[in-house]
């Protein structure tokens, strides 16, 4: 299949070169340029268009909005293209995302993806798909590819992005969860390291929580996901709420945190730096 690839972040670097490696033509276009053994890079994005499907893989609403929307990409796309977004977005903007597409004729598939880099170069990320049935059926080969399991949201997009969203919010709260754990334990003469093994052994052993109690035992921040886009998330995550019309204040508490990670200049290392700012005080 040839497939048109924008956005070659950590994530999106990993999955066009395992797209090619499993033989797929892939050409692809960055905003910072770059270049991947097998993949062909192209002038301009609007280029990714003229392909059987096209993967943007940016970092936010205002990026798919100035490389996509704002230049209307969709408007000289190839006829029967297939646009996967694979970014995590807001509710709002995938509605827009939808409204613009049915404009274009063109079929959009949401499919935002749960994992670190590591977890993209091996190809086992999971991945949130929703859309048109036909539409996420031709793009399908292409998501067995980057990911280890596809996840069926549904026929509305929007729905696999707020399912996304609500996934890093739960992830920044296991992660202040195991802070305050530490806290608490550490104050009465519970090493971390046993504590950790405790709850991994008995109640908490999902990936989440083995992922990031290592982090927090061994203080090893480098980042696999920055905290600016944490707390950009979770910014997501409470705009998606306020249209619920409730409140939410575990949410509140964890952006709360993100957002004095940020702001002590944290921002560049691993989100779950939150923890030291919980623990150290």
């Amino acid at each position: 299949m040839q497939i048109g690839f924008i956005g070659l972040g950590q994530m999106g670097r990993a999955m066009a070169k395992n797209l090619a490696a499993a033989g797929h033509d892939v050409r692809a276009w960055n905003r910072s340029g770059g270049s991947i053994d097998g993949v062909t890079m192209l002038g301009s994005p609007a280029d990714a268009f003229d392909a059987d499907a096209v993967l943007t893989m940016l970092s936010d609403d205002d990026a798919l909005r100035e490389v996509v929307l704002t230049p209307d990409l969709l408007a000289g796309a190839r006829a029967g293209v297939v646009h996967v977004v694979a970014s995590t977005i807001s509710v709002a903007f995938a509605h827009e995302l939808v409204a613009a597409h049915a404009a274009a004729g063109i079929a959009y598939v949401a499919a935002p993806v749960l994992g670190r880099p590591d977890v993209a170069a091996k190809g086992e990320l999971h991945i949130l798909s929703a859309g048109d049935p036909a539409a996420v059926a031709t793009v399908r080969p292409i998501l067995e590819v980057i990911g280890g399991r596809i996840w069926d949201m549904g026929i509305e997009p929007p729905t696999a992005n707020a399912a996304k969203i609500a996934c890093n919010m739960m992830i920044t709260m296991a992660i202040e969860a195991m802070a305050e754990a530490v806290v608490l334990t550490e104050a009465h003469g519970l090493p971390r390291n046993d504590f950790f093994d405790l709850i991994l052994g008995t109640l908490f052993g999902s990936r989440a929580y083995q992922v990031y109690s290592a982090t927090i035992a061994k203080g090893d921040y480098e980042p696999g996901f920055k905290a600016t886009l944490g707390l950009k998330d979770l910014r997501l995550a409470r705009e998606a709420a306020s249209g619920a019309g409730r409140p939410l204040p575990m949410l509140d508490a964890v952006h709360g945190r993100m957002k004095e990670t940020v702001g002590a200049g944290l921002g560049d290392r691993d989100w779950s730096i939150m923890a030291k700012v919980t623990i150290d005080g």
